[in-house]
């Protein structure tokens, strides 16, 4: 069943991934952070983006699945 919370949760799963395939929005050398070009600070960045949107994704995940099971009266798997 297609919820509100699962298409948030579709969502932060399928950003970083959409994010790092769009290649020409960052295959460039400038703006330059600490001497770093562009190019690598913002793969590393989606590093850190990817894991809180990850770690969202679960949060609102095992809410669901409560709500689903205290639906059901029964205990989530």
């Amino acid at each position: 069943m297609v919820t509100p919370v699962r298409v948030v949760i579709a969502l932060c799963l399928l950003a970083p991934f959409v994010a790092m395939l769009w290649v020409g929005s960052y295959a460039k050398t400038d703006p330059a952070f600490i001497g770093i070009p562009f190019f690598y600070w913002y793969q590393m960045l989606w590093v850190v983006i990817s894991t809180a949107l990850t770690m969202t994704a679960y949060k609102l995940w095992q809410r669901d699945q409560r709500a689903h099971a205290s639906e059901k009266g029964g205990a989530a798997e």
